[in-house]
């Protein structure tokens, strides 16, 4: 609509948004303001119809309907929901059967008697039609699926981001007949309405002067000199009266994998909704932080042995730092390297003295020289390397 303004701005209103068409009548040199109410699309809003919609205004009325080409497998379920919100309010607007009763019989007439219009002064096609002194044109029944929802304003269903045909070709493997089927669809949807239908697209500036055209057309009777247009699937322009169920047919017989009949959702499905490895961006957490807290997660934990508690004695009189795989070696205690070792209280607790052994051991090795083990300055270190030799050779001495 704001490109219809002429405007540039892509501001998105809220709950109900008002604007207005600036029109202008070259006949008369006269200069008038169409209102336009664009209700949010949410269903939450839609009790603000009744400012836009009232008993008053009906008669002056015209609804469009906006659906998103760039995403066909709503277009039915939009359709059917807003319409169905249209019609619920206009039936409980308070306006006289007898009138209400006029306007839909004048739908019922503007659909008998459209006729191809006449390509007559192109260079200004927003003149007033001429409507006196004309012959009365021959009036068609209905058929049957035509004006069955007469909401008594003419209806208007316009398609946007057609431009999206050829990325649904080429992502989502849309051909031909998909783009029918759809079209199917919403030309029986508009019969019931009683509606026109036209394809739009804002990003290549298709069909938008045709569309203020025919808006003007339907609510000022300006003259409007185009006829429907079906040839390009991108570019569909079908006025009020103009269709019928058997042109919509021929639609149908380039059908080959899917039939007339089917379910809308059953052929023009939802595609699957990629997942996205990386959902939310990680942030790193501060390097200390994050020791700190690992820090006192060490601090809160028990102290647990490494061995069984019944075996803990056993390794500290073994005096070898061997690993638990290496067991089955003789629990020698005499002339043991590892006397050197404080050892530990007999009152403590089995796990407690075993980490004070490890405790003891590993505070030697971290004492001890490099390249020096049995250097002197350093008593411990000279016993635990013997100790560690010595079981070396007992290991070699089981082996053999």
């Amino acid at each position: 609509m704001s490109k219809l303004q002429g405007a540039d701005h892509n501001k998105k209103g809220r709950g109900l948004e008002y604007l207005y068409l600036s029109v202008h009548d070259e006949d008369r040199d006269d200069l008038t303001r169409c209102n336009v109410w664009i209700l949010d699309g949410d269903l939450y809003h839609k009790g603000l119809l009744k400012f836009a919609v009232s008993p008053q205004s009906l008669p002056n009325c015209l609804a469009l309907f906006v659906v998103d080409m760039s995403r066909p497998w709503t277009i039915m379920e939009s359709l059917q929901k807003w319409a169905s919100v249209l019609r619920d309010h206009v039936d409980k607007l308070k306006i006289a059967p007898e009138e209400m009763r006029e306007l839909e019989q004048k739908m019922v007439k503007a659909f008998q008697e459209y006729g191809e219009p006449e390509d007559a002064n192109p260079a200004s096609p927003q003149r007033r039609a001429p409507t006196a002194g004309e012959d009365e044109a021959v009036v068609l029944p209905l058929s049957e699926n035509t004006l069955t929802h007469n909401l008594g304003i003419p209806v208007l269903i316009v398609c946007t981001k057609c431009d999206a045909v050829s990325v649904l070709e080429k992502e989502h493997d849309y051909r031909e007949e998909h783009f029918d089927f759809i079209q199917s669809h919403v030309r029986r949807f508009s019969l019931q309405y009683g509606a026109g239908l036209i394809y739009t697209s804002v990003k290549e500036e298709k069909n938008l002067d045709l569309l203020y055209k025919y808006i003007v057309h339907k609510m000022y009777d300006f003259q409007f000199t185009t006829s429907a247009l079906v040839v390009e699937k991108d570019a569909v322009f079908i006025p009020s009266g103009w269709d019928n169920e058997k042109k919509i047919a021929i639609l149908h017989e380039n059908f080959t994998t899917v039939r007339p009949e089917d379910p809308f959702e059953d052929v023009i499905t939802k595609p699957p909704t990629r997942k996205l490895v990386h959902d939310k961006e990680i942030n790193a957490e501060d390097e200390q932080v994050f020791l700190m807290k690992q820090q006192s997660l060490l601090a809160k934990q028990p102290a647990t042995p490494t061995r069984g508690a019944t075996e803990s004695p056993g390794r500290t009189t073994s005096g070898s730092p061997r690993p638990a795989g290496r067991a089955g070696q003789p629990a020698g205690t005499g002339g043991s390297p590892m006397a050197a070792v404080k050892k530990p209280d007999p009152n403590m607790k089995a796990g407690a003295a075993n980490e004070g052994v490890l405790a003891n051991f590993f505070n030697s090795l971290l004492s001890k020289k490099t390249g020096a083990p049995g250097s002197p300055g350093s008593p411990g270190s000279g016993a635990v390397g013997a100790g560690v030799q010595g079981s070396a050779k007992k290991t070699e001495a089981g082996f053999d």
